[in-house]
This record gives C-alpha cells, sequence and structure tokens, in this order.
C-alpha cells in the first residue's frame, strides 16, 4: 500500500489527516517538526509526502528544499494555513508538486495525493523503461584477453580517466565503452557518440562543438554540440583517426581546459566530459605521417585497451554463437536452434575479417535458411566460401 508521511506541527492537523487517509487506505508517518520529517524521509522512501510551511526547527520550505536534493522523485505537496499566491509560487519553484491550503478540502486533497501518487509511478516506470532499453549487451568471452579487458574496465571505470580503445572493424569497441559508462560515476548521465568517419571533415567542429545561428550559410539556428550535450557524462569519440587535424586541435584544447567554444562563437562555455575515443588505426603511425597530433594522443591516451580480433580469440566462438542464437530466435518468434558439434568447429575455423559483427551475421543467416538444427552441410552451404 501506498505510504504518505505528514508533516506538521498541529497535533490535531495530523490526527485528522492520518484518519482520513488511513480509511482511504494509505500507510502513515507522522512529523511533529521539518527537522523530525526531514530523518524519516532520509530513513525510508515514501510514496508522498503532506509539509505544512509553518513549523519550529525547520520549516516547509527549508525541508522542501533538502528533500529535493535526497530525493527529487518523491512529490511533496505543501499544506498551509499563511500562505499567499507568493508563497505557493516559491513552493512550486523550489520542487513541491502542488500547495493547499488550510483548511484542505478533502476532495481536492485526496485527488492531488491520487495525482501526485500516479505521477510517482509514471516516473517509476519511465527509469525502468529507460533501464531496459539502455541496458548494455554483456561482454561474451572466457578467453584470457577478455578476462584482462573487463578486470581493467573494473578499474578504470570508476575514474574520470581518459581511454582509446584500439582493434580491428568489428571487435566490440563500442560494447567497451558502453560497459566503462555503465560502471562509472557518470553513468546516471548522458552518453553521446560520435562517429567521426561518418561525419564531413568541414562539419566535424559544428558536430563537436556547435554552432551560432549566422555562422556559415546553412546555421540558420544556434546547434548546440556533442561536447555540450555529453556535459556530466561521457563523450565517446570513435574511429578518432579520421578526425581533421583542425578539429584534432580544439578537442585538445577542449581537454586541456575544460571549455569549448561553438563555431561562429566568442563565449566560451565549460563542460564537464569524460571522453573515451576508438580507432582502428595505429596512431602513433598516424603521427609519424602527421596526420594525427602527438600532443592529443598522449591527451587521450591516459588508459590504452586493445581489444582482441575474433581470430585470437576462437575460443569464445562457441559462447557467442549461443548467445547469438538466443537472441535471434528469440527476435523472430522462432523456437531456438541447435548447432551441431562439426558444425561449430567449421565455425571455429573459418577466417573472420569481419570479427564479432561478421559472426552474428552469419549465425542470423544460419537461423533463417538452416532446418531444425544447424549442421556443417548448412555452414558449408551458407557460411563458407564456395
Amino acid at each position: 500500500m501506498p505510504t504518505i508521511l505528514i508533516i506538521d506541527d498541529e497535533r490535531a492537523i495530523r490526527k485528522t489527516l492520518t484518519e482520513i487517509l488511513t480509511f482511504e487506505g494509505y500507510i502513515i508517518d507522522e512529523a511533529a517538526d521539518g527537522e523530525e520529517g526531514l530523518q524519516k524521509f532520509k530513513a525510508k522512501t515514501y510514496d508522498v509526502v503532506l509539509c505544512d510551511i509553518k513549523m519550529p526547527k525547520l520549516d516547509g520550505l527549508e525541508f522542501l528544499q533538502k528533500a529535493v536534493e535526497i530525493n527529487p522523485d518523491v512529490p511533496v505537496i505543501m499544506i498551509s494555513g499563511h500562505g499567499n499566491i507568493e508563497t505557493a509560487v516559491e513552493a512550486v519553484k523550489k520542487g513541491a508538486y502542488d500547495f493547499i491550503q488550510k483548511p484542505p478540502d478533502l476532495n481536492r486533497l485526496l485527488i492531488t495525493i491520487r495525482n501526485a501518487q500516479e505521477r510517482n509511478n509514471l516516473v517509476t516506470e519511465t527509469k525502468t523503461l529507460r533501464r531496459k532499453v539502455s541496458k548494455v549487451q554483456d561482454m561474451i568471452g572466457e578467453s584470457p584477453t577478455i578476462k584482462k579487458i573487463k578486470d581493467t574496465i573494473e578499474k578504470v571505470a570508476p575514474t574520470d580517466a581518459r581511454i582509446l580503445i584500439t582493434g580491428e572493424n568489428g571487435v566490440g569497441k563500442e560494447l567497451v565503452a558502453r560497459w566503462i559508462h555503465e560502471k562509472s560515476n557518470r553513468a546516471e548521465g548522458p552518453l553521446v557518440e560520435v562517429n567521426c568517419a561518418a561525419i564531413p571533415s568541414e562539419l566535424i567542429e559544428s558536430e563537436l562543438f556547435g554552432h551560432e545561428k549566422g555562422s556559415f550559410t546553412s546555421a540558420i539556428k544556434q546547434r548546440i554540440g556533442k561536447f555540450e550535450q555529453a556535459s556530466g557524462g561521457t563523450l565517446f569519440l570513435d574511429e578518432i583517426g579520421d578526425m581533421s587535424l583542425g578539429a584534432q586541435a580544439k578537442v585538445l584544447r577542449a581537454l586541456q581546459e575544460g571549455k569549448i567554444t561553438r563555431v561562429g562563437g566568442d563565449k566560451e562555455i565549460n563542460v564537464d566530459v569524460r571522453v573515451i575515443a576508438a580507432t582502428n588505426k595505429d596512431l602513433l603511425q598516424e603521427v609519424e605521417t602527421k596526420t594525427f597530433r602527438l600532443d592529443l594522443y598522449h591527451r587521450l591516451s591516459v588508459i590504452l585497451i586493445h581489444v582482441p580480433s575474433l581470430n585470437e580469440r576462437r575460443d569464445d566462438i562457441p559462447l557467442l554463437v549461443q548467445r547469438f542464437l538466443n537472441d535471434i530466435c528469440s527476435d523472430y518468434g522462432v523456437p531456438k536452434k541447435g548447432i551441431e558439434p562439426d558444425a561449430l568447429k567449421n565455425l571455429q575455423q573459418y577466417n573472420w575479417t569481419g570479427n564479432i559483427r561478421e559472426l552474428r551475421n552469419v549465425v542470423e543467416r544460419l537461423v533463417i535458411l538452416s532446418g531444425k538444427s544447424i549442421n556443417k552441410e548448412d555452414v558449408r552451404n551458407y557460411v563458407l566460401p564456395k
């Protein structure tokens, strides 16, 4: 049953509200002043709080301010006999769900509590759905290299150290970045991803740092860049080896000073961003050919994580195949297909130039084209080159 905390220094008011709300099916806790109310609020999670404004020790508005800092999702309804428009506006500005004058109209009070409770349920459901949607895939594998990567993630994720992830296309560099963010102190903040190879060099600065209206021909309105969008969270710069030298210089400045300037603007904007970069190139070789800045390389590579190719971790292929079979059959709504040992052995011997991405595509093809179980003939017909 929903639990409500009533905070009021008038015992008669508390008693009356408790009797009414208990009859309506709520569980009630009482507090005689804001200080006692705050202690109970810290110790227990409530569905709704009813709080008087004029109280000794800690008044209602002070309680409200502290309650919002502790748990902003719990709706607080302010009740006062000394209220006016200014007080109501101030309470709502500070985070109150609603303001009701004493003596409260019973019907309005019950409706307000019901609405506040429904709003609280919606907030909880929304957070649950977001967690489900944004749930990071597991890192599948028990090979020594994968275990080392998992161990490194556990150590570096809680820090704000910049990380450079290297490896071939399709090995799962993005998944490593997502796990670092998920296990970091910034997990509640945004994870903003930028594929530097997919953005034309003339647009990369606008994409990263934003632009002001009129800064160039097609800039018809102001745009917030990825650095600002990621403030308080993590910015993942994928394929950073393809970034232009001009953009590299600005990224270096942003990392050094924690400030950016939009294209066409002169105002410095503070940004609080953890940067994770990834590349399929040898950046030190790019430095030699003067297509990548050495100082930026050193800024980005505080921690280096190399993700091996699938050919370097063939022992993990059976685990990966089983996971892909489960996921793909579930997505297609078909019974789970098995795979015969000889077929699995053939997959382990195959040359995976496209790495995990290619393996998943192959498993999907086998699910679609094979019979109830995948055998070596299926692998020979649908996977191995003719």
